[in-house]
């Protein structure tokens, strides 16, 4: 049997692709909206991080 058999048996199934599919938009949308709203001086000062010459060298 193919795994499209295995899905057709179960109830209810349909609602998954869909639930899936708003949790994603849901998520994308929630990240455009932070980024539009963030302060730009805020990634430029994260984007400095890895090249800091302020950390104590071991």
């Amino acid at each position: 049997m193919k795994f499209i058999h295995y899905l057709e048996r179960i109830v209810g199934v349909d609602i998954y692709p869909l639930l899936s599919l708003i949790i994603f938009g849901s998520f994308f949308l929630v990240v455009l909206v932070w980024l539009y709203n963030t302060d730009k001086t805020y990634f430029e000062e994260v984007s400095r991080i890895p090249l800091s010459e302020n950390e104590l060298e071991q």
